[in-house]
């Protein structure tokens, strides 16, 4: 299915246990980034390709939400969210550490192209059904990544509310909604399979581009 999209939000840090393992200190309000739609890609199955020669990329898998209409102050999630996705959100972490260390934006670390790679789109189930399911990533045979958003710190209405009040939200958004603990890096070759419940929902096979 081929929907609109026209702004990918992110939310950093949503997770305690992903907030430790990085050795960061766990944000009082959502810590939000954007994505160019040039980082979005479907996982289907096919080759991912991804840059080699900018140190260290992890996978970090995410429930993603897509926005069926403005956002208006109250509004539920049942309401707002008309589909949704597992994606990952690769980051170039090398670079990313340099940026931190110089104050720098992260965009170069999270927004290259093919950094927001999601499993097609199906409806969104309604909030209560969705926490009532784990999502996992799997790499190469292996579950690397485990979560539910009914353990995110920043739930979803506290998501949206903040990104309508910053940054605006609104028909053809997707949020990425933050990453569970388990995050690592990837290398040539890797097969990924996306999984909500126990279901396989995507997949995809890094290739890193020749230097």
């Amino acid at each position: 299915m081929i929907l609109t999209v026209k702004n990918i939000f992110c939310v950093g840090r949503n997770y305690f246990e992903h907030a430790l393992e990085m050795k960061n200190t766990v944000p009082e309000s959502p810590l939000l980034f954007a994505k160019s739609t040039h980082a979005l890609a479907e996982a289907n199955g096919q080759e991912i390709l991804l840059p080699s020669d900018q140190g260290q990329i992890q996978y970090e898998v995410e429930f993603v939400t897509h926005i069926g209409r403005k956002y208006e102050p109250g509004i539920k999630v049942d309401d707002l969210v008309d589909y949704m996705a597992l994606g990952i959100d690769f980051t170039l972490r090398d670079v990313q550490n340099g940026l931190k260390k110089k104050g720098y934006p992260w965009e170069l670390a999270k927004g290259f192209i093919n950094s927001a790679v999601i499993t097609p789109w199906q409806p969104f189930i309604g909030l209560k059904a969705s926490i009532e399911r784990d999502f996992s990533l799997e790499k190469n045979g292996i579950e690397v990544q485990r979560g539910n958003i009914k353990n995110m710190i920043f739930d979803l209405p506290t998501i949206f509310e903040h990104i309508a009040k910053h940054l605006g939200l609104d028909e053809g958004d997707i949020v990425f909604t933050g990453t569970p603990a388990g995050v690592g890096p990837v290398s040539d070759g890797d097969h990924l399979v996306y999984k909500w419940g126990e279901k396989q929902v995507g997949s995809c096979v890094i290739k890193l581009s020749k230097k």
